[in-house]
């Protein structure tokens, strides 16, 4: 019997071996904490990240059966180490909340199919969500169409995932028909294209119309601001030339005005028949003959 054991002791060790303990760099690789959204994104790195811990087998088998050999009981012990550190790395990937949900389930396999049957459940309902999503959308005029096009895209990207099929002639029309309505004239060309193209030469086909409205665009408002210069020097040369007519004028008239002395106040600058003094005798003189009268 003791030669049993002594042969058995080195299998012992070599399935004790087996359980390989977590490196510390694999710790960077581990996911954001699930708090019920996105549960099949979640799942996937979840899945990843156990692989690298070289517990991925733990979700997928049974433990082994009783047994009383002590071949056994090293493999049921390595079984049940490698279940407990799995069994701790989901729940510490899961948000404060569910960790006390699910921290009694024992085993790691049935924690995974418990969030597996409950989750991917709801993200069944997620299928009509992302469909209604990309029914509904609609370019704008306020932002780029390129940037609206790499968001219809990600919703594209989401249909695909649930695994619905959408052929590439079906998404271009549906990308020529959600285009804003200041495109209105260049979806119709496109309509009428009898040449069958592919949505990444209608993106290609998207970027260079609108790179050349926006040169357009930029081209408009230069020729604008020249406009509106041209125009302003002219109205400011329009005002210089009725100011030299108006100093014109007043130079005429100050050339025109009477350099000689008048005879009544002997005073220069007006004729006699303009003198303010002679105005006042002739006044006088008038008053004086009615006084007479």
């Amino acid at each position: 019997m003791s030669n049993e054991i002594q042969k058995v002791g080195p299998s012992v060790k070599t399935s004790a071996l087996a359980v390989v303990l977590p490196s510390s760099h694999n710790h960077a690789e581990k996911p954001e904490k699930f708090n019920g959204m996105d549960f099949k994104r979640w799942q996937q790195k979840m899945l990843f990240y156990i692989t690298t811990l070289n517990l991925a087998h733990i979700l997928k088998a049974y433990p082994p059966g009783p047994g009383d050999t002590i071949k056994t009981m090293a493999t049921s012990d390595a079984w049940n180490q490698s279940d407990i550190l799995c069994r701790n790395y989901i729940l510490n990937s899961l948000s404060d909340a569910l960790y006390n949900v699910y921290s009694p389930i024992q085993t790691a396999k049935a924690l995974w199919e418990s969030l597996d049957k409950k989750y991917r459940t709801e993200d069944a309902g997620t299928k009509k969500f992302i469909v209604g999503r990309f029914l509904d959308y609609k370019m704008v005029d306020s932002k780029t169409v390129i940037s609206q096009v790499q968001e219809l895209q990600l919703i594209l990207h989401e249909i695909h995932a649930e695994k619905m099929e959408l052929s590439e002639s079906f998404q271009v029309a549906a990308v020529i028909e959600k285009l804003p309505p200041s495109w209105k004239d260049f979806k119709n060309y496109l309509k009428h294209k009898r040449k069958e193209m592919g949505l990444e030469d209608l993106i290609v086909r998207l970027r260079i119309e609108e790179d050349n409205r926006r040169a357009d665009k930029n081209s408009g408002s230069i020729m604008k601001a020249k406009a509106n210069i041209v125009e302003k020097e002219s109205r400011n040369n329009k005002k210089r030339k009725h100011s030299g007519e108006g100093s014109s004028q007043g130079n005429s008239k100050k050339s025109k005005e009477f350099k000689g002395k008048c005879f009544n106040c002997n005073k220069q600058g007006h004729r006699t028949v303009d003198c303010r003094s002679r105005n006042g005798q002739g006044n006088q003189k008038k008053r004086a003959r009615l006084r007479h009268t």
